[in-house]
C-alpha cells in the first residue's frame, strides 16, 4: 500500500466530529420502537397461553401483567407502538416523495415525538 500523508485527519467520520441530528435519533428510535413491540407481543401471548393452561398459572402470569412493573411496560408498549406507528407514516410520505427538504423532516420529527406522546395519552385515557 502506498504510503500518503494523510495528515493528521480521521478517515471516516467519528463520533467526536458527528453531531447527532433529529432526524437519524428519531429513525434509530424507529428500530428500536419495533424490536420492543416485538417483546410486548411475546408478553401478550405468554398471558393469553397462560389463560389457556390453568387458573393458577394464570393469576400468577396475570399479577405479573398487571403489577405495577407490567402496567409501566404496557405503558411504554403502547407508546412505542403509536412512535413506530407514526414513523411508518413519516417514511410512506417520503416515499411518495414528499418532505424530504430538511425543515419539513425536522418538523416530521417533532410531529412523530409530540404526537405519540399525545396519542398515547389519549389511549390510556380511553381505556
Amino acid at each position: 500500500m502506498a504510503d500518503v500523508n494523510r495528515g493528521n485527519r480521521p478517515l471516516s467520520p467519528h463520533l467526536t466530529v458527528y453531531r447527532p441530528q433529529l432526524n437519524s435519533i428519531t429513525s434509530i428510535l424507529v428500530r428500536i420502537t419495533g424490536n420492543a413491540l416485538l417483546v410486548a407481543a411475546l408478553l401478550i401471548v405468554w398471558w393469553l397461553l397462560a389463560a389457556a393452561s390453568g387458573p393458577a398459572y394464570f393469576a400468577m402470569v396475570d399479577g405479573l401483567i398487571t403489577s405495577v412493573l407490567g402496567d409501566l411496560i404496557m405503558l411504554g408498549s403502547v407508546l412505542a407502538l403509536w412512535y413506530h406507528a407514526l414513523g411508518g407514516v413519516r417514511h410512506l410520505i417520503w416515499d411518495a416523495g414528499y418532505g424530504l427538504d430538511v425543515d419539513t423532516a425536522d418538523k416530521m420529527g417533532w410531529g412523530m415525538i409530540i404526537g405519540s406522546v399525545a396519542l398515547t395519552f389519549l389511549t390510556v385515557i380511553a381505556i
